[in-house]
């Protein structure tokens, strides 16, 4: 098991009412899964996934994540760092981790690699597309390989082509070994995975 989550609420006050955005969530994740989480507009799919990578707090109920390693984090506008070079997003996670400079180096070398991205190390996040943006995303996330990746539509603002070679990417990597979890509204990228789950109103209607 990864993660666990029991009785799980999270709730604003408005007007000295609670507006509840998850209402009594259950469920385990086990290691090696890739799950989608699915569900209309503001049905809180990104509060639960923001949950899960411990962004965002909750009210009432227990939540357990089993690992201390890193989580990866994919978000649909990227989160790349305007200022820095293709190379230097990459690093960044690797920089708060205390690595020596030469295994930076390696870790980085092996990620532009891996993504066919070499050519693109120095250029910065306004010159690359959108498909590419994400994969030094994805890239980053990965450096520093984190047996848990959260993905918050993922190819929210790709094409259908770049959408197809992301989520097949995401496959590879679960088919190695990494959990993922997804919010997506694209019954084709859920597809991808072994499990879905449906949130509305905050609740889990099917799991």
């Amino acid at each position: 098991m990864i993660l666990q989550i029991k009785n799980l609420f999270k709730w604003e006050n408005s007007g000295g009412n609670r507006v509840f955005l998850l209402n009594d969530i259950d469920f385990t994740v086990n290691e090696g899964e890739f799950i989608s989480i699915m569900g209309p507009s503001g049905s809180g799919k990104t509060t639960l996934l923001n949950v899960i990578g411990m962004l965002d707090g909750f009210n009432e109920g227990e939540y357990t994540f089993f690992h201390k390693e890193y989580i990866g984090f994919v978000f649909q506008s990227y989160h790349l760092i305007d200022e820095l070079t293709v190379y230097e997003n990459i690093e960044t996670p690797l920089l708060y981790k205390k690595h020596r400079s030469s295994e930076r180096k390696a870790l980085v070398a092996d990620m532009l690699d891996r993504f066919n991205i070499v050519g693109k190390k120095d250029l910065f996040p306004a010159q690359l597309s959108g498909g590419q943006q994400q994969l030094v995303g994805i890239a980053r996330a990965l450096i520093t390989s984190p047996k848990l990746i959260l993905a918050d539509e993922p190819t929210g603002n790709l094409n259908s082509k770049q959408s197809d070679e992301i989520m097949t990417l995401f496959k590879q990597l679960n088919d190695e070994g990494v959990t993922i979890i997804q919010v997506t509204h694209s019954e084709k990228n859920a597809a991808y995975g072994s499990r879905i789950i449906n949130l509305l109103d905050g609740r889990i209607v099917s799991n």
